[in-house]
């Protein structure tokens, strides 16, 4: 009987030590710091074609602390299972004009727009090649998610990502 209750202690003080990593897990990934993965063209030359992997902070969206330039990761407001990726152009009460059709250089029609209370205007590096809120408008705060600070792979490019 006494080398069954060991066996037993055992498995239980590793199952508890188990479960207490994967709690710190989840409160890490939900609430602190989160791997994201980045592709595609939209924010050239910046982050390039190549897929890469990012830590994102969620700190700062949470505490109102977004400012103009930061790389934020949030919902995309015509897919809502879909995270993108772009910059912070202005925040609410900001005026902000653009080009409307930056692909027809014939028809350069300057919008100007201002961010409504709760929102942010996000637009990609790549003017030319990007869905952004030229697009889908202001972006309420809510669906921020994350804000980029640290790139991990490639490891040629790892470290701060602040301001670029």
């Amino acid at each position: 009987m006494g080398l069954f209750r060991s066996v037993v202690k055992e498995a239980w003080e590793k199952t508890f030590l188990f479960t207490k990593f994967l709690c710190f897990l989840h409160v890490t990934d939900n609430y602190l710091v989160d791997p994201v993965k980045i592709y595609g063209p939209s924010m050239l030359p910046v982050i390039d074609l190549n897929p890469s992997i990012f830590l994102a902070e969620r700190i700062t969206p949470r505490s109102g602390k977004i400012t103009h330039r930061d790389i934020v990761v949030f919902r995309s407001p015509q897919n809502p299972r879909r995270t993108v990726t772009k910059r912070v152009i202005g925040l609410e009460g900001d005026s902000i004009t653009y080009v409307s059709n930056p692909e027809n250089s014939d028809n350069d029609k300057h919008e100007t727009v201002v961010v409504p209370k709760g929102h942010v205007w996000v637009q990609g590096d790549n003017k030319y090649n990007s869905t952004d809120s030229r697009h889908f408008g202001p972006i309420p705060y809510g669906l921020i998610e994350s804000k980029i600070f640290w790139k991990v792979f490639p490891l040629d490019d790892f470290g701060s990502f602040w301001r670029k």
